[in-house]
């Protein structure tokens, strides 16, 4: 029966889209290996521009080192790739964002690209044959870096500067949750469908203080380590019971015995610790709050409730994946729009208020109590600006109580600092569940949760498809082969 109950869930994952087919998969292979080239060619070519002798220019070489979901190999249909750029000695940052980046725009195969440079790892952001890519940068004290580097290796960790190290950190990261998990397909396998379940229950985005991607592949690792001779059902289920009744602030810990951690009594004052695996004192960068710590807890709890007794004649997957009911759940919504004049703006304007998310986030709380900062966001197709909107729920009994205009104006002075782009719009108000759109589904799944990522157009009208499986859970938008009614449906 338990197989039985891991079978249905994988198949599940499948049929949700969740799991790439192998053409999807092949694309995806040759996609980094022409990156690979092309990075290849750009450290020669600066070396060149260097002047660098004849011999170096000839050995020298450059690498990508792929993170995040592809790197974990839990990537979907639809997920971008995350991959870190890895140079040599001589090349700079801003070798990587001049010469890299005008080699780049000239393929014909990119789209789309820009560059993020205001945040705390600068990357180029742009669509290469249809994939979204994420490519920050760090510099390696050596002439050579291996194509089949071991970063792991300390000869190539030396003098690392900290914009670099924050950048090669979440390959550290991956690398280490890949070479600790006893079974690793069994922990892809597992860690589709925590993000999965975490997404459907409005509980995934760091920036709205819920957990990250890296957040829940090391609670998935530890799981794996406690119970390696599992199946995936019983897995997902010691999940939940686990971390429902984890004795937080007590900080979760992968065990490697190449580590001896120390505590960092800085980090322990978090919600939720969890060490990074390849640091005996380093932490996941977390934005839990008390509202957000309190949401958390119940939904492990909610969890471990719909799965301890797996064997039950009428247990059903759909029912630990039934997507967070909001409007039940909440009379009142903090109603968030933000706006820009022009939609090449947008992106960027929406991606700095999110990485501020967190201080109306405990704005909110200071002033009213718990709050739900649903990740999702929503697009009114009756209005033409470009724009964004949010609705997160609040506490019953003190909706009346709140002053918004102290509210906005607080949060005004934090996100005008440090700004660099054209400001844009944002308004702040109070609304009934009622007032809430019934086309809202507060799907989660479908949003990037990157800041600064550019949303495109998403003032144009979509028709979306919705999962045979899950009825509430819109697996993407009709392509409508350039209709000029609906020019941007396609996604």
């Amino acid at each position: 029966m338990k197989e039985e109950r891991s079978l249905s869930l994988l198949q599940l994952m499948v049929n949700e889209g969740l799991v790439p087919s192998p053409e999807e998969e092949e694309n995806r292979k040759t996609v980094i290996e022409k990156l690979k080239q092309i990075v290849v060619a750009w450290v020669k070519r600066v070396a060149w521009q260097r002047r660098l002798p004849k011999q170096d220019i000839a050995v020298t070489s450059a690498t990508l080192l792929t993170y995040g979901s592809y790197g974990l190999g839990v990537h979907g249909s639809e997920s971008d790739i995350d991959a870190l750029c890895v140079g040599p000695y001589f090349a700079t940052m801003d070798d990587f964002f001049i010469v890299l980046y005008n080699m780049l725009k000239s393929r014909p195969e990119v789209s789309e690209i820009y560059c993020v440079k205001d945040v705390k790892v600068p990357l180029m952001r742009f669509v290469f044959d249809g994939i979204l890519i994420d490519l920050p940068f760090v510099q390696l004290k050596v002439l050579v870096v291996p194509e089949n580097l071991d970063i792991l290796n300390p000869v190539f960790l030396r003098d690392i500067d900290e914009t670099g190290w924050k950048s090669l950190s979440r390959v550290l990261a991956n690398t280490q949750i890949c070479r600790l998990v006893p079974d690793l397909k069994k922990f892809q396998s597992m860690l589709r469908c925590v993000k999965f379940w975490a997404k459907r229950r409005g509980v995934y985005g760091n920036l709205n203080g819920f957990l990250g991607g890296i957040h829940l592949a090391i609670l998935a690792a530890f799981v794996c380590q406690c119970d390696p001779f599992v199946g995936l059902s019983a897995l997902i289920s010691h999940f939940f019971k686990k971390f429902a009744f984890w004795p937080w602030p007590r900080p979760v810990e992968l065990q490697d015995e190449t580590l001896h951690p120390t505590l960092n009594p800085t980090e322990t004052r978090l919600y939720m610790p969890i060490r990074l695996p390849f640091s005996s004192y380093e932490y996941c960068h977390s934005n839990i709050t008390k509202s957000t710590f309190y949401k958390i807890r119940t939904e492990f709890l909610r969890g471990h409730n719909l799965t301890k007794d797996l064997l039950k004649f009428d247990f059903d997957w759909h029912n630990v994946l039934e997507p967070f009911p909001y409007t039940k759940k909440y009379a009142w919504f903090l109603k968030i729009f933000l706006s820009a004049s022009k939609q090449d703006e947008l992106g960027d304007w929406v991606g700095w208020i999110k990485s501020r998310f967190c201080c109306l986030l405990f704005k909110l709380e200071e002033v009213q109590g718990l709050c739900d900062p649903n990740p999702a966001e929503y697009i009114d197709v009756n209005i033409a600006d470009p724009h964004v909107i949010f609705y997160w729920g609040l506490q019953a009994g003190k909706t009346n109580a709140i002053d918004i205009k102290s509210v906005k104006d607080v949060f005004w002075r934090n996100i005008s600092t440090g700004y660099q782009g054209p400001f844009g719009k944002i308004e702040l108000s109070i609304v009934q569940a009622s007032q809430v759109p019934k086309s809202a589904q507060f799907d989660t799944l479908s949003q990037k949760k990157k800041a600064c990522w550019k949303m495109m157009d998403y003032h144009q009208r979509r028709i979306p498809i919705y999962s045979q499986h899950v009825p509430q859970y819109i697996v993407g938008y009709v392509s409508t082969n350039g209709d000029p009614e609906y020019p941007s449906a396609g996604v």
